[in-house]
């Protein structure tokens, strides 16, 4: 198994209004990791905590980061600027189900809003999913997902 982060501390970073990625980590030496988005992923630990299959989000020119849900951020007990020991190795791509709507929905689902996204209309919920699936690049994927999650978070 070839690690990307084998024991390493990083901090949780907290940026505000930023969606699914209000609290991420900075996963260093993966800027030339190669994949589009969604289908990088990985597995392995936090502060021994079990991560299975979490995406990777692309940064231009930057490393990579992965997101840190209420969940995780609970189960470890730690939150912005806080130091948490990291071991991660990225999935075969092969194994790895690349379907683009599932991406989005897990990432409405890290940032906690994928409830209020199933309580939009039918064709509200089509219009947001083209939205996001017709842009160009990855990185104008990433921010109109994190543009979605603002306004389903105005809901909370």
């Amino acid at each position: 198994m070839d690690y990307i982060i084998n024991n390493e501390e990083l901090i949780i970073q907290h940026i505000p209004g930023n969606g699914a990625w209000t609290y991420q980590l900075i996963i260093p030496n993966t800027k030339d990791i190669k994949g589009k988005w969604g289908d990088l992923k990985v597995s392995g630990t936090i502060d021994n905590f079990e991560i299975k299959n979490k995406n990777l989000g692309p940064m231009k020119n930057a490393d990579k980061k992965m997101a840190l849900n209420s969940e995780i951020r609970n189960s470890l007990g730690k939150g912005a600027g806080d130091l948490v020991n990291v071991t991660l190795y990225l999935e075969d791509r092969i194994h790895v189900q690349t379907n683009e709507n599932e991406m989005i929905f897990e990432c409405f689902k890290d940032a906690e809003v994928l409830v209020f996204f199933k309580q939009l209309k039918v064709e509200e919920q089509k219009e947001i999913i083209e939205s996001i699936n017709s842009v160009a690049t990855e990185n104008q994927k990433a921010d109109k997902i994190i543009k979605v999650i603002a306004k389903l978070e105005k809901q909370l």
